[in-house]
């Protein structure tokens, strides 16, 4: 097994495989509810930034000691071409 992150597209989805000699796992992201709107080849990318962006707007303080564990932030950026007035970071499990 080779090691780090890979994407790999499928017909009815894409796939993460996550991988070091300590961990190990896949991540599968399908077409749903959120996910329609993006195309096949980037549905891995806008799937996994969505989801990331709830996970930290529920400012669960669980989720945040689990992210802050593990080392893990997200951080949400400008969309290109969009500006955002009054926009803030300081969400619960994001980076400073």
């Amino acid at each position: 097994m080779a090691y780090g992150l890979f994407v790999k597209q499928g017909k009815e989805g894409s796939r993460v495989e996550v991988g070091c000699e300590h961990q190990s796992g896949i991540i599968y992201m399908a077409p749903g509810q959120m996910s329609w709107v993006c195309t096949d080849d980037l549905r891995h990318a806008h799937s996994l930034a969505g989801f990331f962006r709830e996970l930290v707007h529920l400012n669960d303080p669980e989720v945040t000691r689990l992210m802050q564990r593990w080392g893990v932030y997200f951080r949400e950026r400008p969309l290109e071409g969009k500006v955002e007035m009054g926009a803030t970071t300081s969400q619960a499990g994001t980076q400073p």
